[in-house]
C-alpha cells in the first residue's frame, strides 16, 4: 500500500495573482494546488523534478519548451525534468501539480 503524508500547510502567495498550498508530500513525490486569478502568470522556470499538471478549473496557456499548449478544465500535461515552462491564466482557476521527487524548496 502506498503512503502519503497529508500536510497542514496553508496558502502561500507566489506571484501576483497566484498562490499555492501543499496537499500531500513524501520525499519521493509531492502534490500541490495552485490558484490563479485571470491574467496571472506562472513565470518561466525549470527544475529537476518531473511535473504533472491537472487543470481542476479554468483555462491556461502553458509554455513547455518551444511549445504552447492551451489546457482547459479536465486536461493535463507532463513536463519533463529541466524543461523550461510556465503558464498564463486565461480564465481564473486552479491547477493540481505533482512533482517527483518532492520540491523541498516549497517546504
Amino acid at each position: 500500500m502506498s503512503q502519503t503524508k497529508e500536510t497542514d500547510h496553508g496558502w502561500v502567495n507566489t506571484d501576483p495573482g497566484v498562490r499555492r498550498r501543499i496537499l500531500a508530500e513524501l520525499p519521493e513525490a509531492m502534490t500541490v494546488e495552485f490558484a490563479f486569478e485571470t491574467g496571472a502568470v506562472g513565470a518561466l522556470h525549470n527544475h529537476v523534478h518531473v511535473q504533472t499538471t491537472y487543470v481542476a478549473s479554468g483555462t491556461f496557456d502553458f509554455t513547455v519548451g518551444d511549445e504552447v499548449l492551451r489546457l482547459e478544465t479536465g486536461q493535463s500535461a507532463i513536463i519533463p525534468s529541466n524543461v523550461v515552462h510556465g503558464c498564463t491564466c486565461l480564465e481564473a482557476g486552479s491547477l493540481v501539480d505533482t512533482f517527483a521527487p518532492r520540491r523541498d524548496d516549497f517546504l
